[in-house]
């Protein structure tokens, strides 16, 4: 009789196909002996072939229309579709770096944490200072439990009874791993970060959607923390610190001259886009919504590709 608890690996899609099959390949190649595995889908109107390559790797798939998404919605409807007791999330451009990533994230839930997240490394396209970013916050070293409430679900697991708990935050803008973190916390519960459950993190974006990125996460993080505030000397302030960090980085990498520019527009990128979404107190307009949400992605109306998607999976 086969006793070992179900996980259910929710990743959110839209047009992933540039990395699906070797995550999907990664996720199959897991270490089973401890946990049964499923890859839930939850797709928000792909057009590229993501729907195909998910199929060919037997994913339970599920949808979101376009003009219902959020990201808290979107990971609320993959959990409600999943069937594991414990919820593992990962993005569509992340890659396990090895076969114990659900074992080790998945682990900690047992009875140390109620929520975890793993350690990210950027790969390929992924620039400079992002990088930089991610050995800031995922260093090399477990903190079980940790202290404070930052995770991040590019890479995370939660106890099913957790999520039911409180549920992600459907009207944020972002950080919707946050707010729920941080609601565990107040209630008692423990965060865990796993450094033993890396994964690659790449990123291809322009400075355009960096920059959009950001806005909308400060947009989030005044629900979440709003005695935070970025006045426009702060941004200055965060520029220059920023780039003057990360070209010592890159002087010690022999690399200052090739990273240079791309140092500058990153850190300009990410703080005035902070700027300005701690700035804006506006409720979200439907157009305002594709710009946070899809800023990929033209405003076109997705629904027949979405029905068309699902009849193809019947």
């Amino acid at each position: 009789m086969n006793t070992k608890s179900l996980v259910s690996i929710v990743i959110r899609t839209l047009n992933e196909e540039k990395h699906l099959v070797e995550l999907l390949e990664a996720i199959k190649l897991q270490d089973d002996s401890q946990f049964n595995i499923e890859t839930v889908i939850i797709d928000s109107g792909s057009t590229d072939n993501t729907l195909s390559i998910a199929e060919q790797f037997s994913c339970r798939i599920t949808y979101i229309r376009k003009e219902d998404f959020t990201f808290g919605r979107s990971l609320n409807d993959g959990c409600d579709f999943a069937n594991g007791d414990y919820l593992v999330f990962i993005s569509g451009h992340c890659i396990p770096v090895d076969k114990y990533w659900v074992t080790n994230l998945v682990k900690p839930l047992l009875k140390d944490c109620s929520y975890t997240y793993g350690r990210q490394i950027g790969r390929d396209t992924t620039k400079f200072s992002e990088r930089q970013l991610f050995d800031k916050y995922f260093p090399e070293e477990s903190r079980i439990p940790q202290i404070g409430f930052f995770c991040n679900n590019a890479n995370s697991a939660i106890r099913r009874d957790a999520w039911l708990a409180h549920r992600f935050n459907e009207e944020l803008t972002g950080c919707e791993d946050m707010y729920l973190a941080k609601l565990l916390v107040d209630s008692g519960k423990r965060l865990g970060y796993v450094a033993e459950a890396p994964v690659y993190h790449i990123h291809d974006e322009t400075w355009d959607k960096i920059k959009i990125r950001y806005e909308r996460e400060a947009i989030a993080l005044q629900q979440i923390m709003p005695q935070i505030h970025v006045r426009f000397i702060d941004m200055l302030r965060y520029i220059i610190v920023g780039f003057i960090k990360d070209a010592r980085s890159a002087l010690k990498q022999h690399i200052l001259l090739k990273e240079l520019k791309s140092i500058l527009l990153f850190r300009t990128s990410q703080y005035y886009g902070a700027y300005v979404g701690n700035k804006s107190h506006r409720q979200l307009s439907q157009n305002m919504k594709y710009k946070y949400f899809y800023p990929r992605v033209s405003d076109m109306d997705v629904s027949e590709r979405i029905e068309h998607a699902k009849e193809r999976s019947k």
